[in-house]
């Protein structure tokens, strides 16, 4: 599990300018800002993928509730990072209610997160170098591309399918 930001204004990538000579780049209004919370589920490639607004406890609760909605009574556990909207004593307590566990990876570690790899993809084919109209576009985008990869592009993206992934022995259990 992990959440990625979405910007109207677009990270830029590349550009073309003639030599000497400044690129122009056109933006307008303000940097709106979606945050994206997605799960992926390592056998299968399912996604579960909720846009909020902020990157607060109470959305994180939200995403616990819709990931418990989705996976109903099945078990579910959530291999996430410690930002303070996953540690906040609110969503400790929505996530034992859910009877959702949380593993915590190390601090600092972002490369061991296969959501944060597969989060790369859309930021670069969606995101980057140009700005939409708006960030609800730039959001259904962005969700859609996610949503059409197909569970084992999915998978792939996310680095699972590496033979040198690191939870490869975990997966086989």
């Amino acid at each position: 599990m992990d959440e990625t930001d979405v910007l109207l204004f677009p990270p830029l990538r590349a550009a073309w300018a003639k030599r000497g000579q400044p690129a122009h780049v056109s933006l307008t209004g303000r940097n709106a800002r979606r945050v994206i919370f997605g799960a992926l589920n390592l056998r299968t490639g399912h996604r579960v993928l909720l846009c909020r607004e902020h990157q607060r406890a109470p959305d994180f609760c939200a995403f616990l509730k819709e990931l418990r909605r989705r996976y109903r009574d099945r078990p579910v556990a959530l291999l996430l990072d410690s930002d303070p909207s996953h540690t906040a004593k609110m969503s400790l307590h929505r996530a034992a209610k859910l009877t959702i566990r949380l593993l915590w990876l190390p601090h600092r570690s972002p490369e061991l997160n296969p959501m944060d790899h597969l989060w790369r993809a859309p930021k670069q084919k969606v995101a980057a170098n140009r700005q939409d109209a708006t960030i609800e576009r730039l959001v259904a985008r962005f969700l859609r591309y996610v949503r059409r990869l197909t569970p084992r592009a999915a998978l792939r993206k996310a680095g699972v399918l590496s033979p040198r992934f690191w939870l490869r022995g975990a997966l086989s259990k």
